[in-house]
């Protein structure tokens, strides 16, 4: 973790930013010597792809087969309209 005063952030806030955007580590903000805050970058996004990635060889051939099937059932609507469930 990187530690900064609170001017020091003020006067780096873009560079901060992109700390905390390209190195993912966080940073500590001191003012007269004692913590005051913590910056913390968000997660990272991952795409579909990218999470699943590393499940190519553990699922079986038939595992495989039903995860695709239930990700094809999400991708279609369950409903055309909605309905009043009171009626």
């Amino acid at each position: 973790m990187m530690t900064m005063t609170a001017t020091e952030v003020a006067r780096n806030f873009s560079r901060v930013l992109d700390s905390l955007e390209h190195d993912e580590k966080e940073v500590g903000i001191v003012r007269n010597n004692r913590p005051v805050a913590r910056l913390v970058p968000e997660p990272r996004r991952m795409t579909a792809l990218e999470a699943l990635e590393g499940i190519y060889g553990v699922l079986s051939e038939e595992e495989g087969e039903d995860l695709l099937r239930t990700v094809e059932l999400c991708d279609r609507p369950l409903a055309t309209e909605m309905r009043d469930p009171w009626e």
